[in-house]
């Protein structure tokens, strides 16, 4: 009996060791079902995991069939201003000044500048005697400057007489080129300035005699003309001077604001009149400013400098002065590589008549053509060469 309850009582004892064993086998898996139940939380178990990776995937791919899907946003060119001129016209005061209102983004922003009592008109009608009041909305003192509206012949920039130069070094010189040539005054990546040349070779004379008849301003696609028209005897009251835009002759209105305008796709031009007749002021945002006139060879200069010119011929030409808009450190040109930063201009001081030479380096095809060896603009392909040259010598 004894033994009997002992077999019986180790019977039970190992039940009971085999029970524990069990439900702490049992205990075991629920913990590592939970365990993995955390891991397919974060994404990183077999059964959700691969399903959350699946739906991230999908996710990604329809992102990019949306980016895909999306059209791409046209970008606008920006347009080219001029903050000296950006401003409001405002009606003037009892005393006939006129007043400007500067827009947003200039440095004298929502001030009101009122034009001196001895410069009262932006434009005056007659220049000649009158100063024009200049409404600057980018000068530090916000106040309005008087200004001659015409070439000066002596000052930086200057392109005037047979022909002379007064560079953007400030230093004088000539420089010939030849009769019927073109050449290339300005070239930069943004625009050229080519020059087309008259002039004549008197008996016994070694060189031609020369001065700019017209000048063509490229940029972008567009071609803007200046030209003076040959008369046989001069009069300065009636308007000698020719504008053509990309070919087509414009009538620069003689009333009014007196001013032509045109928005190209970046910039804009403006052509307006700072006399009655035969001069202007042209403006090319962002890149250049000029005042020409035209004027005549007079039959004393003829004389004094034995030009010898025909009777029937006045040999109308340009005098201009440029002013740049945009920086001049790559420059080229003839008039162009003075204004470049270290240039040392090559021609002798202290002489009546300082030539400039380079004819080979800046001559071009034609007055439309930007191919000179330094010239660095490049027009559209589509873009000829060769149309609309106002006149032939």
């Amino acid at each position: 009996i004894t033994k009997m309850g002992g077999r019986k009582w180790s019977i039970l004892v190992a039940i009971f060791i085999l029970l524990i064993a069990m439900e702490a086998a049992i205990a075991q898996g629920q913990g590592k079902g939970n365990d993995n139940d955390n891991g397919n939380g974060n994404g990183n178990g077999n059964g959700n995991g691969n399903g959350n990776g699946k739906g991230d995937g999908s996710d990604k791919k329809e992102k990019e069939k949306e980016k895909k899907e999306k059209k791409p946003k046209e970008k606008k060119p920006k347009k080219q201003r001029d903050e000296a001129s950006d401003y409001d016209k405002l009606s003037e005061l009892p005393s006939g000044q006129e007043r400007g209102f500067c827009r947003r983004n200039t440095t004298c922003e929502f001030k009101t500048i009122v034009c001196p009592t001895e410069c009262a008109k932006r434009k005056p009608k007659k220049n000649k005697k009158s100063k024009a009041c200049f409404i600057d909305c980018s000068s530090s003192k916000c106040e309005a400057t008087c200004k001659v509206r015409k070439a000066n012949c002596d000052g930086y920039g200057s392109l005037c007489y047979d022909p002379r130069f007064v560079g953007g070094d400030g230093v004088m010189f000539y420089f010939h080129g030849a009769k019927g040539g073109n050449f290339a005054i300005v070239s930069d990546d943004e625009f050229q300035i080519n020059a087309h040349f008259i002039g004549t070779r008197p008996q016994g004379r070694t060189r031609d005699y020369t001065w700019v008849q017209a000048l063509a301003v490229m940029f972008d696609s567009h071609t803007l003309v200046i030209a003076a028209n040959r008369v046989s005897h001069w009069d300065d009251t009636i308007d000698s001077l020719t504008v053509k835009w990309d070919g087509e002759l414009i009538s620069v209105p003689t009333d009014g604001e007196a001013e032509w305008r045109a928005n190209g796709d970046e910039r804009e031009v403006v052509v307006e009149r700072t006399d009655e007749t035969n001069t202007v002021r042209v403006m090319v945002s962002g890149l250049v400013e000029m005042d020409i006139s035209v004027k005549p060879i007079g039959e004393q200069e003829n004389k004094v400098h034995n030009y010898q010119l025909p009777s029937d011929d006045a040999f109308a030409h340009l005098e201009t002065q440029f002013r740049f808009k945009k920086s001049t450190d790559h420059f080229e040109g003839v008039l162009g590589q003075t204004y470049r930063p270290g240039y040392v201009s090559p021609v002798k001081r202290g002489v009546p008549m300082p030539m400039m030479g380079g004819e080979n380096k800046y001559e071009t095809p034609s007055l439309f053509s930007t191919s000179c060896q330094r010239c660095t603009f490049q027009r559209p392909s589509s873009i000829a060469s060769t149309e609309g040259l106002v006149a032939q010598y």
